[in-house]
């Protein structure tokens, strides 16, 4: 039996949190005194650094991630009638705020060494109505900024980054937020950047969709009490932007810390692959930002997925699958008329892919445990079938 010091979760936050207990106490005490809840300074002030720090002008804090996707879209003025591109890859929320927006979801499938938006196959359903292209800057990786710039250009499409798992990331010369006219972001608490709860953001570079923005958030008000068009109550808190600005000048160090857990993670399992184990491919360098360390188990592997799973639980090691069905697969999602075997490359990924423990915090030989109970389970299996 493991003990549960002995135990490495999929994700630790206490870690961070504990290195910063008595800022972030602080920031919380002095929200309670001064009683500014709703749409206060200290989320003003978040909002502005955060949006700079992506390279853009704007931000927009709201409620969560999924309502960044949705009213981010309304405010570009995507609606009904209008096709947007996304990958079946990707989490849900993607998808459904699509749908809350009024628009129709094109789905396509993803390459299969980075798991990113495949924009060949994207190509592919281009129809007059096809407004936007959605790329998802998935487990930290951004996709290509010049290869989404052409295809824009190209097909005269808007860009809207979903990079709820790229806080910080680069490529090309770009930071996640800066490539499209507008970009969602996730504050939920297991994000690279979290708050201690739910919350999102809009960043833009229009100054036309963030005065939208700011009245889709707040019930569609221009001023108080006169609404010029139908909006919602979607506000980060006061008291999560004072916490997430408290931990901002944290997240590039702990951005760092996690290409170097996925350095060492490189190095360690690169003996596995002869066994069919091989991480998704990083094609950003140092701009990867880790959100999530994934590897793949090929289909002709000496080890199951589930198995490797179930061994490495009773090892005390925690891991999970981002994600095991894809969109299009989803019970909730079957009326846009997708099947099984529309997107081989995604529902393939979906079987295969596995994600280890990630997060700042880990230890190098805590990693090195990780990759030592897989290669021990992997060479355990391979014994097993020689003596079949």
């Amino acid at each position: 039996m493991n003990s549960n010091s002995d135990k490495i979760p999929l994700v630790n936050l206490n870690l961070q949190h504990q290195q910063i207990q008595a800022q972030l106490q602080q920031v919380i005490q002095t929200v309670l005194q001064t009683g500014d809840f709703i749409l206060g300074a200290k989320l003003k002030e978040f909002e502005t650094i955060f949006a700079n720090i992506c390279g853009v002008e704007y931000g927009i804090g709201v409620a969560s991630g999924t309502d960044a996707i949705a009213l981010g879209l309304q405010a570009c003025n995507i609606g009904s009638g209008d096709e947007v591109i996304l990958p079946a890859n990707t989490f849900v929320a993607t998808l459904i705020g699509v749908l809350r927006a009024g628009a129709k979801p094109v789905l396509v499938d993803c390459e299969p060494e980075t798991a990113l938006i495949d924009l060949a196959a994207a190509a592919r359903v281009i129809t007059p109505n096809t407004k936007a292209i959605i790329p998802v800057h998935l487990y930290g990786q951004m996709v290509s900024p010049t290869k989404l710039l052409d295809f824009a250009h190209t097909y005269k499409l808007l860009i809207f980054e979903d990079a709820a798992q790229a806080h910080l990331a680069t490529r090309e010369g770009y930071h996640a937020g800066s490539v499209g006219i507008a970009a969602a972001f996730s504050f939920y608490p297991s994000k690279n950047l979290g708050a201690l709860g739910d919350g999102g953001m809009v960043v833009t570079k229009d100054a036309d969709v963030a005065q939208k923005m700011l009245r889709l958030r707040n019930y569609g008000a221009s001023s108080k009490y006169c609404h010029t068009e139908p909006g919602t109550n979607s506000r980060l808190d006061t008291l999560q932007a004072a916490v997430l600005l408290e931990k901002l000048p944290y997240l590039s160090q702990w951005n760092s810390h996690r290409y170097q857990i996925a350095q060492q993670y490189n190095l360690e399992l690169s003996s596995l692959g002869l066994s069919g184990i091989t991480p998704m491919q990083n094609h950003s360098e140092s701009g990867h930002v880790y959100h999530l360390y994934v590897v793949r188990i090929a289909g002709n592997s000496s080890i199951q997925r589930s198995y490797l799973q179930e061994q490495m639980t009773a090892a005390g090691i925690q891991t999970g699958i981002h994600y095991p069905i894809p969109c299009h697969l989803q019970p909730a999602f079957l009326n846009l008329g997708y099947q099984a075997g529309d997107f081989p490359h995604a529902e393939q990924l979906s079987e295969q892919i596995l994600s280890l423990p990630m997060y700042p915090g880990l230890t190098h030989s805590q990693v090195k445990k990780v990759v030592t109970a897989m290669m021990q389970i992997v060479s355990q299996q391979k014994q097993k079938f020689l003596h079949i």
